[in-house]
């Protein structure tokens, strides 16, 4: 399918990463039905998109048609059926990401290309599933995609190079700047780069060596950055990182990532999953390492 000809996208999960693409799609003149299993999930994702758009629109950069443009559903064999492009943003479990495939594989028509939106899941350990490997491929988007606008590009051995330039070329139309990978590789580009910084941040907390806030103010002072890993994991989803960690350390035996994953869920089971609930490593909407004083220490730490 030539990159002109996709026009309808069905984004698949409407949790914080599937409602900002499902929008940036919209923005950019595409027809966007966005699906999530849950009736709730899909209620408290539009909530999301809606203040969004919101604050887009205050900005000049979001029209008064963008949300007319983005249909909610969980009526997921309609959504389907007139899909031009699929992109997927459920847990990261292969298995699971799998079995949305095979149906969608089912419901869509065979011109429909797929892609995964995973975080570090290789192409190729989803793709037999899909029905179509040669019409699969990754497109990794960042958080928000209309200012951290690079996405990931990553096909497999199978997938139609014709497929991988359709999807380049989409990207570009909705103000992405695509980062081809030249093989696959978990992590992609900067989701790597990022795995690593996360994981010695939570090893350095995990492990009793320093807090959380300590941790931060370490790569905000000398990075001069606004945000630490353990702000950017809040705006992640701790439930989001903890899967990603639970299951690579399945996969690997890694001891130091079961108790990076066993640190996180002490969070969890407090409720705390990040921005999307108000609380995570720090409490929203003013998080301590957004407040003056909070590099010196002046600042009550939040955990």
């Amino acid at each position: 399918m030539p990159a002109q000809d996709i026009q309808r996208v069905l984004v698949v999960g409407a949790g914080t990463m599937g409602g900002q693409i499902a929008l940036q799609c919209a923005r950019h003149g595409f027809d966007v039905t966005l699906y999530d299993v849950s009736a709730e999930a899909l209620a408290s994702g539009m909530a999301r998109v809606r203040g969004y758009a919101r604050r887009l629109a205050a900005e000049g950069r979001a029209d008064d048609d963008t949300l007319g443009r983005l249909t909610p559903t969980n009526d997921l064999p309609a959504a389907a059926a007139t899909a031009d492009l699929v992109t997927e943003s459920v847990p990261e479990d292969p298995a699971l990401k799998g079995r949305v495939f095979a149906e969608l594989n089912d419901l869509c028509p065979p011109h429909t290309i797929f892609t995964t939106n995973s975080s570090t899941l290789l192409p190729s350990m989803i793709a037999a599933a899909t029905g179509r490997p040669d019409r699969f491929c990754a497109l990794h988007f960042h958080l928000p995609p209309w200012d951290a606008n690079v996405v990931d590009v990553m096909a497999h051995p199978a997938t139609d190079p014709d497929v991988t330039a359709a999807v380049v070329a989409f990207a570009r139309r909705i103000g992405q700047i695509p980062i081809v990978a030249k093989k696959e590789s978990s992590g992609y580009v900067y989701n790597a780069m990022l795995s690593a910084l996360n994981r010695a941040a939570l090893t350095l907390a995990a492990e009793g060596v320093a807090e959380v806030a300590d941790v931060d103010r370490a790569w905000m002072g000398i990075m001069k950055m606004p945000i630490g890993p353990f702000g950017i994991m809040d705006a992640v989803g701790l439930d989001t990182v903890w899967k990603i960690t639970d299951f690579w350390a399945g996969v690997t035996g890694d001891p130091q990532l079961r108790a990076n994953a066993t640190f996180l869920q002490s969070y969890l089971d407090e409720g705390r999953l990040g921005l999307k609930s108000s609380r995570g490593f720090y409490d929203y909407p003013n998080p301590a390492f957004g407040q003056s004083g909070f590099l010196a220490g002046n600042v009550a730490d939040e955990e």
